[in-house]
C-alpha cells in the first residue's frame, strides 16, 4: 500500500508561462501528498457543513426526525406499553363475549331439552368487568348484539321452566307427594364468584343480563333436581297387558267374604307373566312373605316402596339395585291367592296407597322421568308407559 501510495506522488517538473516568461518548477513527492492531505482536510470540513446545514433545515421543516433526548424516548415507551395493554384487554374481553354467548345458547337450550350438565351451564352466569368492557366496546359490539338477542330468548325460556316446574309439581300433588320431598338435593350448587360493582349503565344493563341467566340457570337446576327425584316415582306397569280384578280399598275378602281393606290392586294374568319394576330403586326383600307367598319388595327411596305378591319365580335378590322397567319376577298363585295374578301396592312412609294414580301417570311426569334417564342406561325389556 506505501509503495503504491509513493509510485502516486513522484518528483514532477511543471513548466508554466506567467505572461512575461516561461518558468521551471519541480514538485517533489512529499510536497504532493501534503496539498493532497490539505485538500482532502478541506473538503471534508466542507462536506460536514452542507450536511449538518441541510439536516438542521430538514428537521425544522419536519421532514426530518430531531434528535430525541432520554425522557421523550421513556415516554415512547410507556405509551407503547399502555398501548399494547389496551388491545391485550381488547381480545380478553372479546374472548370473554364469545365464551358466554356459547355459555348461554347451552343453557338456552338445556331449557328446552331437559337436560344438560349443570356445572358447565353454571358458566353461563359469567359477568364481564365493566371498565375492560368499556375498552373493547367499539370492537365486541357484534357480540353484545347477538348477546341481545339471547336475552329475548333467555325470557321465552324461564317462561317454559317455570310452566314445567308447576306442571311437575302439580302432578306430584295428584300422588300425594311434595316436590320439596321429591328433589333430589346435590353438592354441586354451590355459585360464587367477585363482586363487580355497576359503575355505568352499561355495566348495569350487563349485570342484569347477567342475573337474569343466573335466574334462568337456577330455575333449570331446581327443576333438574325435582326431575332427578321424580325417577323413584312409581310411573309405568308392571306388567305388559294392564287390567284389575281387584282395586284398593275396602272390599269382600275372597276367603271369608266379610269386609276388609285390600292394600293394592290385583293384575291377573298367566303364570310366568314377566313382572318389571315400576321405578329405580334397591330391593329390600325377595322372599316368602306370609299372605303375599312370594314377594318382592323395592324401596325407591324418598319414603317410596313398591310390593309385588303371590310370584311364581323371584328373578332379583336383597340388596339389588333394579331400573324403571327392568324383569325382577314371574306371575304366579303363591300365598293367600285363589288364582295366578300380580297383587301390586304402591307404599309411602309405610303406608299403602292407592296405586292407580302412579299407574295412570300424567305423560308429563313420564316425560321428566326419561329426560333425567337419558344419561342412565335402563332396561329395554320392560312394558311401556301407560297411556
Amino acid at each position: 500500500m506505501l509503495s503504491r501510495t509513493r509510485a502516486l506522488f513522484v518528483t514532477r517538473d511543471v513548466l508554466f508561462h506567467d505572461g512575461k516568461a516561461v518558468r521551471h518548477l519541480s514538485l517533489r513527492g512529499r510536497h504532493q501528498i501534503g496539498v493532497a492531505l490539505a485538500g482532502a482536510l478541506t473538503l471534508g470540513f466542507s462536506a460536514y457543513g452542507a450536511t449538518h446545514a441541510a439536516y438542521s433545515a430538514a428537521a425544522a421543516t419536519g421532514a426530518v426526525a430531531a434528535p430525541v433526548s432520554g425522557v421523550e424516548v421513556a415516554k415512547m415507551e410507556r405509551r407503547l406499553d399502555a398501548m399494547q395493554a389496551r388491545v391485550g384487554t381488547i381480545r380478553r374481553v372479546a374472548a370473554l363475549h364469545a365464551r358466554r354467548i356459547e355459555q348461554r345458547q347451552a343453557l338456552l337450550a338445556a331449557a328446552v331439552t331437559g337436560t344438560g350438565d349443570a356445572r358447565s351451564l353454571a358458566l353461563a352466569t359469567l359477568a364481564i368487568d365493566p371498565h375492560a368492557d368499556r375498552i373493547a366496546a367499539d370492537v365486541v359490539k357484534p357480540l353484545t348484539k347477538v348477546e341481545d338477542r339471547q336475552l329475548a330468548q333467555a325470557d321465552a325460556a324461564q317462561t317454559l321452566l317455570d310452566r314445567r316446574y308447576a306442571q311437575t309439581t302439580a302432578t306430584l300433588r295428584k300422588l300425594g307427594l311434595r316436590a320439596d320431598r321429591i328433589a333430589r338435593h346435590r353438592r354441586d350448587d354451590a355459585m360464587g364468584g367477585p363482586l363487580i360493582a355497576a359503575a355505568s349503565a352499561e355495566a348495569a344493563a350487563d349485570l342484569k343480563a347477567d342475573a337474569q341467566f343466573r335466574t334462568l340457570f337456577q330455575t333449570w337446576k331446581k327443576l333438574d333436581t325435582l326431575q332427578q327425584g321424580v325417577i323413584a316415582i312409581p310411573s309405568v306397569q308392571p306388567v305388559q297387558h294392564l287390567q284389575f280384578t281387584s282395586n284398593f280399598g275396602i272390599r269382600s275378602d275372597p276367603f271369608r267374604g266379610t269386609a276388609a281393606m285390600h292394600a293394592g290392586v290385583d293384575i291377573p294374568g298367566p303364570v310366568g307373566t314377566p313382572i318389571y319394576a315400576t321405578a329405580d330403586g334397591i330391593v329390600d326383600h325377595a322372599a316368602r312373605q306370609g299372605g303375599y307367598g312370594n314377594m318382592v319388595e323395592i324401596n325407591h327411596g324418598k319414603g317410596i316402596a313398591t310390593r309385588y305378591g303371590h310370584l311364581s319365580k323371584i328373578l332379583v335378590a336383597d340388596g339389588t339395585r333394579v331400573t324403571r322397567g327392568q324383569l325382577i319376577a314371574l306371575m304366579g298363585s303363591t300365598g293367600r291367592s285363589t288364582g295366578p295374578h300380580l297383587h301390586y301396592e304402591v307404599r309411602i312412609d309405610g303406608h299403602a296407597v292407592n296405586p292407580i294414580p302412579f299407574l295412570t301417570t300424567a305423560d308429563y311426569l313420564l316425560a321428566a322421568q326419561d329426560r333425567a334417564l337419558r344419561a342412565i342406561p335402563v332396561s329395554q325389556d320392560g312394558p311401556a308407559p301407560q297411556d
